[in-house]
């Protein structure tokens, strides 16, 4: 956080909201010409700050709108299992985020489905059939109150 100033932040929080602001937009808003921020916007991404750009899909548009929570409890530990399971994960697509956790789980996934039957499905056929998987416990979304896509603003 040291190479950052307060016109870098406004930068942060800026393309955080609009990722499709176009930088002479970025930098009136920033009260600086085209060719510093587009300059600070590089650097920002060289140096990891800003790791990509993407446009947020509705989940219900496409079909995917059962929103399922899944802890999932390995069998046993180890960095081979591990690394085996993290891999498996990776490629289902259902799979929009995986973390490894600390407390009673391994890893927490949330996974997008069409529905419940489609969820059921999808966990005796793909979860299921990773060798490693000890055993999971799901949480289905009623309803999302609050989904920033971001890191806070008043946390920049």
């Amino acid at each position: 956080m040291e190479t950052l100033d307060r016109t870098d932040l406004q930068i942060l929080k800026i393309l955080q909201e609009d990722g499709r602001i176009t930088v002479k937009d970025l930098a009136l808003k920033v009260h600086l010409s085209t060719t510093p921020v587009f300059d600070r916007m590089h650097r920002l991404e060289r140096e990891g700050y800003i790791q990509r750009y993407a446009a947020i899909l509705s989940p219900a548009k496409l079909g995917r709108g059962f929103t399922v929570f899944c802890s999932v409890k390995l069998r046993r530990m180890g960095k081979e299992i591990a690394n085996d399971f993290v891999a498996r994960v990776r490629d289902i697509p259902e799979v929009a985020e995986c973390y490894n956790i600390s407390g009673d789980a391994d890893y927490l996934l949330k996974i997008y489905a069409p529905d419940m039957q489609y969820y059921n499905g999808f966990l005796i056929n793909t979860l299921g059939t990773i060798e490693s998987l000890g055993s999971v416990q799901s949480w289905f979304v009623m309803n999302e109150v609050k989904n920033s896509f971001g890191i806070p603003a008043a946390s920049l």
